[in-house]
Protein backbone atom coordinates (compact mmCIF):
# COMPACT_ATOMS: atom_id res chain seq x y z
CA UNK A 1 0.00 0.00 0.00
CA UNK A 2 2.78 2.43 0.88
CA UNK A 3 4.51 1.79 -2.44
CA UNK A 4 1.25 2.33 -4.32
CA UNK A 5 0.51 5.57 -2.47
CA UNK A 6 4.05 6.73 -3.11
CA UNK A 7 3.56 6.19 -6.86
CA UNK A 8 0.25 8.05 -6.73
CA UNK A 9 2.00 10.97 -5.07
CA UNK A 10 4.79 10.89 -7.67
CA UNK A 11 2.19 11.08 -10.46
CA UNK A 12 0.36 13.88 -8.62
CA UNK A 13 -2.86 11.87 -8.35
CA UNK A 14 -3.80 13.41 -5.01
CA UNK A 15 -7.54 12.80 -5.45
CA UNK A 16 -6.97 9.04 -5.69
CA UNK A 17 -4.23 9.21 -3.03
CA UNK A 18 -6.59 10.80 -0.50
CA UNK A 19 -9.52 8.44 -1.10
CA UNK A 20 -7.75 5.15 -1.90
CA UNK A 21 -8.12 3.36 1.43
CA UNK A 22 -11.73 4.48 1.87
CA UNK A 23 -12.59 3.38 -1.67
CA UNK A 24 -10.90 -0.01 -1.26
CA UNK A 25 -12.91 -0.61 1.89
CA UNK A 26 -16.11 0.48 0.14
CA UNK A 27 -15.37 -1.72 -2.88
CA UNK A 28 -14.82 -4.74 -0.62
CA UNK A 29 -18.01 -4.05 1.30
CA UNK A 30 -20.11 -3.64 -1.85
CA UNK A 31 -18.31 -6.35 -3.86
CA UNK A 32 -17.46 -3.90 -6.64
CA UNK A 33 -15.64 -5.03 -9.75
CA UNK A 34 -12.20 -3.67 -10.58
CA UNK A 35 -13.73 -1.48 -13.28
CA UNK A 36 -16.29 -0.03 -10.86
CA UNK A 37 -13.54 0.69 -8.32
CA UNK A 38 -11.43 2.42 -10.98
CA UNK A 39 -14.40 4.54 -12.03
CA UNK A 40 -14.87 5.73 -8.45
CA UNK A 41 -11.18 6.50 -8.04
CA UNK A 42 -10.99 8.49 -11.26
CA UNK A 43 -14.17 10.35 -10.28
CA UNK A 44 -12.44 11.31 -7.01
CA UNK A 45 -9.41 12.51 -8.95
CA UNK A 46 -11.54 14.57 -11.34
CA UNK A 47 -13.51 16.18 -8.51
CA UNK A 48 -10.32 16.95 -6.62
CA UNK A 49 -8.78 18.68 -9.63
CA UNK A 50 -11.93 20.71 -10.26
CA UNK A 51 -12.00 21.78 -6.62
CA UNK A 52 -8.31 22.70 -6.59
CA UNK A 53 -8.68 24.66 -9.82
CA UNK A 54 -11.62 26.60 -8.37
CA UNK A 55 -9.68 27.43 -5.20
CA UNK A 56 -6.69 28.71 -7.19
CA UNK A 57 -8.84 30.82 -9.52
CA UNK A 58 -10.88 32.13 -6.58
CA UNK A 59 -7.70 33.29 -4.81
CA UNK A 60 -6.43 34.99 -7.96
CA UNK A 61 -9.79 36.72 -8.56
CA UNK A 62 -9.21 39.01 -5.53
CA UNK A 63 -12.91 39.28 -4.72
CA UNK A 64 -13.44 41.69 -1.84
CA UNK A 65 -16.08 39.46 -0.22
CA UNK A 66 -18.02 36.24 -0.80
CA UNK A 67 -21.52 37.21 -1.87
CA UNK A 68 -23.92 34.92 -3.71
CA UNK A 69 -27.16 35.40 -5.61
CA UNK A 70 -28.89 33.36 -2.92
CA UNK A 71 -27.88 36.05 -0.41
CA UNK A 72 -29.31 38.92 -2.46
CA UNK A 73 -32.64 40.38 -1.35
CA UNK A 74 -34.47 40.91 -4.64
CA UNK A 75 -37.64 41.91 -2.78
CA UNK A 76 -35.81 45.01 -1.49
CA UNK A 77 -34.83 46.01 -5.04
CA UNK A 78 -37.96 45.41 -7.17
CA UNK A 79 -36.46 47.44 -10.04
CA UNK A 80 -34.16 44.48 -10.75
CA UNK A 81 -35.54 41.79 -13.05
CA UNK A 82 -34.40 38.56 -11.38
CA UNK A 83 -34.73 36.69 -14.68
CA UNK A 84 -32.08 38.95 -16.25
CA UNK A 85 -29.73 38.36 -13.32
CA UNK A 86 -30.26 34.60 -13.57
CA UNK A 87 -29.48 34.80 -17.27
CA UNK A 88 -26.24 36.65 -16.44
CA UNK A 89 -25.42 33.91 -13.94
CA UNK A 90 -25.36 31.32 -16.73
CA UNK A 91 -22.17 33.12 -17.86
CA UNK A 92 -23.11 32.87 -21.52
CA UNK A 93 -22.14 36.52 -21.80
CA UNK A 94 -18.54 35.52 -21.05
CA UNK A 95 -18.55 32.89 -23.78
CA UNK A 96 -19.95 35.52 -26.15
CA UNK A 97 -17.41 38.20 -25.05
CA UNK A 98 -20.19 40.53 -23.90
CA UNK A 99 -20.45 42.87 -20.92
CA UNK A 100 -22.67 43.75 -17.97
CA UNK A 101 -23.07 47.28 -16.61
CA UNK A 102 -24.73 47.84 -13.24
CA UNK A 103 -25.91 51.44 -12.80
CA UNK A 104 -27.29 52.69 -9.49
CA UNK A 105 -26.73 54.79 -6.42
CA UNK A 106 -24.23 53.68 -3.76
CA UNK A 107 -25.40 50.82 -1.57
CA UNK A 108 -28.00 49.42 -3.97
CA UNK A 109 -26.29 46.05 -4.49
CA UNK A 110 -24.22 46.58 -7.63
CA UNK A 111 -21.02 45.14 -6.16
CA UNK A 112 -22.90 42.29 -4.49
CA UNK A 113 -24.39 41.23 -7.82
CA UNK A 114 -21.09 41.55 -9.68
CA UNK A 115 -19.35 39.34 -7.12
CA UNK A 116 -22.20 36.83 -7.20
CA UNK A 117 -21.91 36.54 -10.99
CA UNK A 118 -18.12 36.28 -10.62
CA UNK A 119 -18.50 33.31 -8.26
CA UNK A 120 -20.77 31.57 -10.76
CA UNK A 121 -18.14 32.23 -13.44
CA UNK A 122 -15.40 30.74 -11.26
CA UNK A 123 -17.54 27.68 -10.63
CA UNK A 124 -17.87 27.25 -14.40
CA UNK A 125 -14.10 27.33 -14.87
CA UNK A 126 -13.58 30.92 -16.03
CA UNK A 127 -10.69 33.13 -14.96
CA UNK A 128 -11.90 36.26 -13.16
CA UNK A 129 -10.26 39.36 -11.73
CA UNK A 130 -11.93 42.00 -9.53
CA UNK A 131 -10.58 45.51 -9.00
CA UNK A 132 -11.86 48.98 -8.29
CA UNK A 133 -11.42 51.41 -11.17
CA UNK A 134 -9.28 53.64 -8.93
CA UNK A 135 -6.92 50.79 -8.03
CA UNK A 136 -6.50 49.67 -11.65
CA UNK A 137 -5.75 53.21 -12.84
CA UNK A 138 -3.33 53.81 -9.99
CA UNK A 139 -1.47 50.60 -10.86
CA UNK A 140 -1.34 51.49 -14.55
CA UNK A 141 -0.03 54.97 -13.83
CA UNK A 142 2.60 53.62 -11.41
CA UNK A 143 3.74 51.06 -13.98
CA UNK A 144 4.97 53.83 -16.26
CA UNK A 145 7.74 54.58 -13.77
CA UNK A 146 9.43 51.19 -14.24
CA UNK A 147 8.51 50.70 -17.91
CA UNK A 148 6.12 47.84 -17.11
CA UNK A 149 3.04 49.63 -18.47
CA UNK A 150 2.22 47.22 -21.28
CA UNK A 151 2.92 44.27 -19.04
CA UNK A 152 0.37 45.68 -16.58
CA UNK A 153 -2.13 46.30 -19.38
CA UNK A 154 -1.70 42.65 -20.40
CA UNK A 155 -2.44 41.65 -16.82
CA UNK A 156 -5.87 43.29 -17.08
CA UNK A 157 -6.48 41.70 -20.48
CA UNK A 158 -5.74 38.15 -19.28
CA UNK A 159 -8.89 37.19 -17.32
CA UNK A 160 -11.93 36.08 -19.24
CA UNK A 161 -14.01 38.29 -16.95
CA UNK A 162 -12.66 41.59 -15.61
CA UNK A 163 -14.79 43.36 -12.99
CA UNK A 164 -14.27 47.12 -12.67
CA UNK A 165 -15.96 48.40 -9.54
CA UNK A 166 -16.96 51.93 -8.54
CA UNK A 167 -16.63 53.87 -11.77
CA UNK A 168 -17.72 57.47 -11.31
CA UNK A 169 -17.15 58.06 -7.62
CA UNK A 170 -14.66 60.75 -8.54
CA UNK A 171 -13.56 62.56 -11.68
CA UNK A 172 -10.56 61.00 -13.36
CA UNK A 173 -7.49 62.96 -14.48
CA UNK A 174 -6.80 62.97 -18.22
CA UNK A 175 -4.02 60.38 -18.17
CA UNK A 176 -6.26 57.98 -16.23
CA UNK A 177 -8.99 58.30 -18.83
CA UNK A 178 -6.44 57.33 -21.48
CA UNK A 179 -5.40 54.29 -19.44
CA UNK A 180 -9.03 53.29 -18.94
CA UNK A 181 -9.62 53.52 -22.68
CA UNK A 182 -6.49 51.44 -23.32
CA UNK A 183 -7.89 48.52 -21.30
CA UNK A 184 -11.45 48.85 -22.62
CA UNK A 185 -10.43 49.09 -26.26
CA UNK A 186 -8.06 46.12 -26.07
CA UNK A 187 -10.68 43.94 -24.33
CA UNK A 188 -13.33 44.91 -26.89
CA UNK A 189 -14.77 41.73 -28.45
CA UNK A 190 -11.96 39.72 -26.78
CA UNK A 191 -12.95 39.55 -23.12
CA UNK A 192 -15.94 40.33 -20.93
CA UNK A 193 -16.41 43.15 -18.44
CA UNK A 194 -18.66 43.83 -15.51
CA UNK A 195 -18.70 47.51 -14.60
CA UNK A 196 -20.46 49.01 -11.59
CA UNK A 197 -21.13 52.73 -11.65
CA UNK A 198 -23.25 55.38 -9.95
CA UNK A 199 -23.41 57.42 -13.15
CA UNK A 200 -25.72 57.01 -16.14
CA UNK A 201 -23.97 56.82 -19.53
CA UNK A 202 -24.86 60.44 -20.35
CA UNK A 203 -22.87 61.52 -17.25
CA UNK A 204 -19.67 59.67 -18.18
CA UNK A 205 -18.31 62.78 -19.87
CA UNK A 206 -18.07 64.29 -16.38
CA UNK A 207 -16.08 61.29 -15.15
CA UNK A 208 -13.49 61.36 -17.92
CA UNK A 209 -13.33 65.14 -18.45
CA UNK A 210 -13.42 64.44 -22.19
CA UNK A 211 -16.74 63.92 -23.96
CA UNK A 212 -15.14 62.47 -27.09
CA UNK A 213 -13.13 59.91 -25.11
CA UNK A 214 -16.16 59.12 -22.96
CA UNK A 215 -18.21 58.46 -26.10
CA UNK A 216 -15.54 56.13 -27.45
CA UNK A 217 -15.46 54.22 -24.14
CA UNK A 218 -19.26 53.97 -23.95
CA UNK A 219 -19.42 52.80 -27.57
CA UNK A 220 -17.10 49.87 -26.87
CA UNK A 221 -18.69 48.93 -23.55
CA UNK A 222 -22.37 49.34 -24.45
CA UNK A 223 -22.16 47.69 -27.89
CA UNK A 224 -22.37 44.19 -26.42
CA UNK A 225 -23.76 44.94 -22.96
CA UNK A 226 -26.62 44.05 -20.69
CA UNK A 227 -27.33 47.28 -18.81
CA UNK A 228 -29.02 46.82 -15.43
CA UNK A 229 -30.31 49.99 -13.78
CA UNK A 230 -31.08 49.78 -10.06
CA UNK A 231 -33.46 52.49 -8.92
CA UNK A 232 -34.06 51.27 -5.38
CA UNK A 233 -32.89 52.42 -1.94
CA UNK A 234 -29.57 51.71 -0.24
CA UNK A 235 -29.05 48.44 1.64
CA UNK A 236 -26.57 50.20 3.88
CA UNK A 237 -29.11 52.87 4.83
CA UNK A 238 -31.61 50.10 5.54
CA UNK A 239 -29.16 48.34 7.85
CA UNK A 240 -28.28 51.58 9.62
CA UNK A 241 -31.96 52.20 10.32
CA UNK A 242 -32.24 48.69 11.76
CA UNK A 243 -29.22 49.25 13.98
CA UNK A 244 -30.68 52.56 15.12
CA UNK A 245 -33.94 50.99 16.11
CA UNK A 246 -35.81 52.23 13.06
CA UNK A 247 -35.16 55.92 13.77
CA UNK A 248 -34.66 58.43 10.95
Amino acid sequence: MNTLKSRLRDFKLSGIYNSLEERLSYAHEKSLSHVELLELLFEDETNNRINNSYKKRYAKAKLTSHKTLEDFDFSFQPSIDKRIINDCATCNFIREKKNIVFIGNPGTGKTHLSIAVAIRALMKGFKVYFTSVAEMLQNLNASRADNSYYQKVSFYLAPELLILDELGFKKLPGYSADDFFEVISKRYEKGSLIITTNKAFEQWGDIFADNILASAIIDRIAHYSTVIKINGPSYRAKNLRKEGGGKG
